[in-house]
């Protein structure tokens, strides 16, 4: 049981519905910062699961730490900052480019881990890839972060100046 309520399983389930539906909402606020506009239901949508999957992910048992754990962290401590320039700072100055920067790059911690677990848990990519350590694995990682990097760049140009 985790937290007292949950099976395994049920959590799990839970857990990746979050996370999907954060990474689905997290790449329509992208699309919408690259076209410079604010879709603040989407937003609000994928900071919030993005919060929780992050958050639900310290929740599963574990014996040693594990770089999902890191990742994790490294996206709690972004999304309060992205969270304030949005509503504290209301975007103004530097703040949209803080926004936008940390959206991008906590959207993209959630797609690196979506990929390595793809890789653990999907059999014909786990023969692929069975250490993570593995040039398919190392590749397709690195073309993603590569995607993540021009969509970031996309995003700041995009969303530069106020537009709705």
């Amino acid at each position: 049981m985790i937290l007292g309520i949950f099976s395994v399983t049920i959590f799990t389930l839970l857990h990746t519905l979050l996370s999907v539906v954060g990474i689905a909402a997290g790449l329509v606020v992208a699309g919408g910062l690259v076209a410079g506009r604010r879709l603040d239901g989407w937003t609000g949508l994928f900071l919030v699961t993005t919060l929780l999957t992050n958050a639900s992910g310290f929740g599963f048992p574990f014996v040693k730490f594990m770089p999902s754990y890191a990742i994790g962290a490294l996206s709690l401590l972004i999304l309060p900052v992205v969270a304030y320039a949005l509503y504290s700072k209301h975007l103004s100055g530097g703040w949209r480019t803080v926004y936008v920067a940390g959206s991008i790059t906590v959207l993209f911690f959630n797609v690196f881990v979506l990929i390595a677990q793809l890789f653990h848990r999907v059999p014909a990519l786990f023969v692929l890839a069975p250490k993570q350590m593995e040039p398919p694995f190392l590749l397709t990682e690195l073309i993603v972060l590569g995607m993540f990097v021009w969509l970031g760049v996309a995003a700041v140009r995009g969303f530069r100046t106020p537009t709705g």
